[in-house]
């Protein structure tokens, strides 16, 4: 892709996920920073009053925070508080919650027993972070159910379908974090 300015490309395959830009005209500074609060920018070099100036900033909205909401909690921006817990599962620390400081996330109700556990359906959400999970592109959604139950560490279990119409499976065995709801598909 390109712009007046730069060329940019982003690539994702198997092996990587990367982004990376260059300056076409070598006049025009730019760079992408990201600041201790947790803001990905891109500012551009202006002679004019010889600074720095903010192009865009990523996120543009509270839910958009990493990890806004703790464990097994989701961030939906057309609720108040802010985090809410995932069905099955209450606030840690409810007074905390009670101040809308969702952070230490939720517990589970009950405790998982490795037989006869099943699945609830999280419709319109972003997946948890995926750092620790188990992507398998062999497997359908069935046999992704079935491995998740025959893991007693087995928290969450996605279906992947990309653009191109490859299928595969995302299992988590982890806490799940970075959880978001969206008011549309």
């Amino acid at each position: 892709a390109q712009s007046r300015y730069m060329v940019y490309n982003f690539t994702y395959n198997l092996e990587e996920v990367a982004y990376t830009f260059q300056m076409t005209d070598h006049k025009v500074y730019s760079r992408l920073t990201m600041t201790s609060s947790g803001f990905l920018q891109r500012l551009t070099w202006t002679p004019t009053i010889w600074g720095w100036n903010q192009v865009w900033s990523l996120p543009t909205e509270q839910c958009e925070m990493y990890q806004k909401c703790g464990p097994y909690a989701y961030c939906d921006s057309n609720t108040s508080p802010l985090c809410n817990c995932i069905r099955g599962f209450d606030p840690k620390n409810q007074q905390e919650w009670d101040l809308s400081d969702g952070s230490t996330g939720c517990v589970r109700r009950t405790r998982l027993s490795c037989n006869g556990d099943g699945f609830h359906k999280l419709k319109k959400m972003k997946l948890p972070d995926t750092t620790a999970a188990i992507v398998d592109w062999k497997i359908d959604l069935k046999e992704c159910k079935k491995r998740c139950l025959e893991n007693c560490n087995c928290t969450a279990l996605a279906n992947i379908i990309t653009g191109d119409g490859r299928t595969g499976c995302v299992i988590w065995t982890v806490e799940l974090e970075d959880l978001r709801n969206y008011p549309t598909d």
